[in-house]
C-alpha cells in the first residue's frame, strides 16, 4: 500500500508479477484527489489529513497487516501525514515508511487547522519509533530540481527507483529465495544508473524532441504522446502533471494509452464520463483529436519492440495523413530484429525516431524498469522543456501559478520575496491583494486561514502568467496596482523574448 506520486503507477507491474505467480494481489495506491487526480490537477485535496486518513482506512478495512509507504517529496503534504499519524497510532495494524527527499529539520512546521501534529512532529515521531523499527525514513538527498519545486523530476524519478528497489528485492526472496544483501541492492541500483548513461546518450534526439514541443505550445497548439503498454502509462501522468507544474491547459499536452482503462487498471475505473479531458483511449485521440491536428501540432508514438509494432505503423499512417510532425520514442535489445520491417516503415513516417538500444538483460521484468525510467526522462525533458521556450519559466521558477493548496500559497510567497527582496508580510499582503483583487485589504480578508485564500484564488485566472507581473510587482513595492493586474491576463512571453524592461512610470 502507497500514497503516490509521480512515480509512474509501480502497483500494476508487482500485481501482474503476482498474478503470473498465482498469488493474491496484495498492491494497492492512495492519491490525494482520487483518480482523477491521475488525469487533472486535484491540488486542494493534499491540505486535508482527514482525507488521507480516511481514504487509508476505506482501502485497508479488514486486513491485518499492512506495511504503508506514504510520499511527500518535501516532507510537507498534510494528507499524507494524517495518513502516518493513523499509522502510528495503530501499530498493531499498520508499518508505515515515510519517503522524502528533504533533511527532517526541513520537513514543515506549520500548523494544520484540525490538527494537533505538524508534519515535522510526525517525522519526528517516526524517527525515534525507526529505532525500533516500527517505523521507517527513507530521505536520501537528491540536490535541487531543475525547475525550483519541480518534484515530478528527480523527485519522482527517485521515488520511482526506491519502490521498485525494495519491492523487487522483496519479491526475490519470497517467491525464489534469494536473499537481499547489500551487494545486491547496489548491483540494482547500478543498472539504474546505467540507465541514465544510456537515456542521454540520446541528447541530441531529446534536443530535437523539446524543440519540436516547444513550437507547438508557442504556437497554441498541442503535443499528444500516443503509448503502449506500461510506457503509455508514463506519457499520461507526464502530461497530467503540465497542468498544476506550468498552468497548461488540459489541451496542451495529452497522454493517450492503448487499451485505456482496461490497460491502466486504476481502481476507480473508467473516468470518461467526468468530461473529455479523460478519455485516454488510442480511439478517443482518433475520435476527437486526429481530425483537427496540423503540421503545427507535435505528435509522439511511445512502444517497445515488445508490443505490437504492427498496430504502433498503423497508427503512424493515420497521423501521417494529418500532421508530418510525427516522432517516436522506441526501445528495444541490441541484436533484436523480428520487427525491423515495421520499423523501418515508422522510421519513414516520423520526422525523428529516437531509438534506444539495450543490452541483452538477465532479467526481463529489470529491463521493463529501466525502459520506463528511460521514458520517464525522456517525457520529463519534453515537457519541461517545452514549457520553458513558451515562456512559463523565469529564472529557474515556476511563474504560472494558480494558489489552489497551502503549500502552493507559501511557495508564491516565496517567489515574490525572492524576486524583489521585500519582508515575507509585504508579499504576502500583495499575494492576496491579487487574489482578492483589491488594492486594500480589509479585516475579513487578513483574519482568514489560508484555506480561505486558496479557495478564492482557485477561483481565479492564474496569478502570475506574464514573468513582467514579477518585475511590475517588484517596481510597484509589492502594491497591486491596476497596471499589475491588467497584465495577468496577457499570454506568456517565449522564452527568447523574455527581458527586463525599465521601470514603469507612476501610476495615474
Amino acid at each position: 500500500m502507497w500514497d503516490f506520486w509521480s512515480t509512474g503507477f509501480p502497483h500494476g507491474g508487482f500485481n501482474r508479477e503476482l498474478r503470473r505467480l498465482n498469488q493474491s494481489l496484495v498492491y494497492s495506491y492512495i492519491i490525494a484527489g482520487g483518480d482523477r487526480a491521475l488525469l487533472s490537477s486535484q491540488e486542494a485535496p493534499e491540505d486535508s489529513p482527514k482525507l488521507g486518513m480516511l481514504s487509508l482506512k476505506k482501502v485497508c478495512e479488514g486486513k491485518k497487516h499492512v506495511l504503508f509507504i506514504g510520499i511527500s517529496c518535501g516532507l510537507s503534504a498534510p494528507f499524507v501525514a494524517g495518513q502516518l499519524d493513523f499509522c502510528l497510532q495503530h501499530p498493531e495494524v499498520y508499518t508505515p515508511v515515510l519517503v522524502g527527499f528533504n533533511p527532517i529539520d526541513q520537513a514543515r512546521d506549520e500548523h494544520i487547522p484540525g490538527c494537533t501534529f505538524t508534519f515535522r512532529s510526525v517525522v519526528q515521531r517516526m524517527q525515534e519509533l525507526a529505532k525500533s523499527q516500527v517505523a521507517f525514513l527513507i530521505n536520501p538527498a537528491v540536490g535541487p530540481e531543475a525547475i525550483s519545486g519541480s518534484s515530478r523530476m528527480k523527485g519522482g524519478s527517485a521515488t520511482k527507483i526506491l519502490l521498485e528497489l525494495v519491492l523487487s528485492a522483496a519479491h526475490a526472496a519470497t517467491f525464489t529465495n534469494t536473499p537481499i544483501t547489500y551487494e545486491g541492492i547496489l548491483q540494482d541500483m547500478r543498472a539504474y544508473e546505467k540507465t541514465l548513461d544510456i537515456t542521454y546518450t540520446q541528447s541530441e534526439g531529446i534536443t530535437s524532441l523539446v524543440e519540436a514541443a516547444g513550437q507547438s505550445l508557442q504556437r497554441g497548439r498541442r503535443v499528444c504522446y500516443l503509448g503502449w503498454g506500461s510506457l503509455a502509462v508514463l506519457g499520461l501522468i507526464d502530461a497530467s502533471e503540465c497542468n498544476p507544474t506550468f498552468g497548461a491547459g488540459y489541451e496542451d499536452v495529452r497522454g493517450f494509452v492503448s487499451g485505456g482503462y482496461r490497460k491502466l487498471d486504476n481502481s476507480e475505473g473508467p473516468l470518461t464520463s467526468l468530461g473529455p479531458q479523460f478519455c485516454i483511449a488510442h480511439e478517443d485521440f482518433l475520435h476527437f483529436i486526429l481530425p483537427y491536428l496540423n503540421n503545427q501540432d507535435t505528435v509522439l508514438l511511445i512502444y517497445t519492440h515488445t508490443d505490437d509494432v504492427s498496430e504502433v505503423a498503423q497508427l503512424a499512417h493515420k497521423v501521417r495523413e494529418k500532421t508530418s510532425n510525427l516522432h517516436a520514442v522506441y526501445h528495444h535489445i541490441d541484436g533484436h530484429t523480428a520487427a525491423a520491417v515495421q520499423q523501418d516503415v515508422i522510421n519513414k513516417l516520423c520526422l525523428s525516431t529516437l531509438k534506444i538500444t539495450w543490452p541483452t538483460p538477465a532479467s526481463g521484468s529489470s529491463l521493463h524498469m529501466q525502459w520506463e525510467l528511460s521514458t520517464k526522462l525522456v517525457l520529463n525533458a519534453v515537457s519541461t522543456g517545452a514549457h520553458v521556450l513558451k515562456g512559463k519559466i523565469y529564472q529557474n521558477h515556476m511563474i504560472d501559478v494558480q494558489v489552489t493548496n497551502s503549500k502552493l500559497y507559501r511557495r508564491a510567497t516565496r517567489l515574490l520575496q525572492k524576486l524583489s527582496g521585500h519582508p515575507e508580510s509585504k508579499c504576502e499582503e500583495a499575494l492576496l491583494k491579487t487574489i482578492y483583487r483589491v488594492d486594500k485589504l480589509t479585516l475579513d480578508v487578513t483574519s482568514s486561514d489560508i484555506t480561505t485564500h486558496t479557495h478564492t484564488a482557485s477561483k481565479r485566472t492564474k496569478l502570475f502568467q506574464h514573468p513582467h507581473v514579477l518585475i511590475r510587482l517588484h517596481w510597484c513595492h509589492l502594491g497591486v496596482c491596476c497596471r499589475c493586474r491588467s497584465l495577468l491576463h496577457l499570454p506568456p512571453l517565449p522564452r527568447s523574448h523574455i527581458q527586463l524592461e525599465s521601470p514603469p512610470g507612476p501610476e495615474v
